[in-house]
């Protein structure tokens, strides 16, 4: 919005859920020119109205009150996801990207010749892990689970220690995989 003649075409979204961990209260903001302010509230009235008083209260003390502890989050946070990132990449089989938003990665498990739906159940069940199997999301989501690290990192470590062991015995070349 701050090049010449976008300030009129830019449209901002934005929501309290990454940055102020404020995941599950459904709070967002838009800033757009006002010609378009009314278009999109007609769009959102449906979906998105009577937003509770304690929750836009909240939101306004996020958005006005000290950044400290923003500042501490994201650095938390980059922290786990190196620390999940790296621990995926240390198991036979499984390779992750380094994700660039959220607190999600996305394995790719292929390398395991593991299938997600049932990995992912496997490990909730036997292992107390929980994964999505990347078929939520459709079928080239298959060979992937989703994994969040909006955790501890001592029970990511746990996770990954975890995840590592039932890989190990859920390998499809066992005469019975355990799933």
């Amino acid at each position: 919005a701050a090049m010449p003649g976008m300030a009129e075409r830019t449209i901002i979204l934005d929501g309290f859920s990454k940055t102020y961990a404020m995941t599950g209260w459904r709070l967002g903001y838009g800033a757009m020119p006002e010609e378009f302010a009314q278009v999109v509230a007609n769009l959102m009235v449906n979906s998105n109205s009577c937003t509770n008083m304690a929750t836009q209260r909240a939101g306004l003390e996020a958005l006005t009150g000290p950044q400290d502890d923003v500042v501490k989050m994201v650095a938390a946070f980059r922290n786990r996801r190196k620390l999940i990132v790296d621990g995926l990449n240390a198991i036979d089989g499984i390779t992750c990207k380094l994700p660039k938003g959220a607190f999600y990665v996305f394995p790719n498990i292929t390398g395991t010749g593991l299938q997600s739906k049932p990995f992912a159940d496997y490990l909730l069940q036997d292992h107390g892990v929980a994964a999505l199997s990347g078929t939520a999301f459709g079928s080239y989501g298959e060979g992937y689970l989703r994994l969040s690290y909006a955790n501890s990192e001592e029970n990511l470590t746990k996770a990954l220690e975890r995840i590592a062991a039932a890989v190990e015995g859920a390998r499809p070349n066992q005469a019975n995989p355990p799933y």
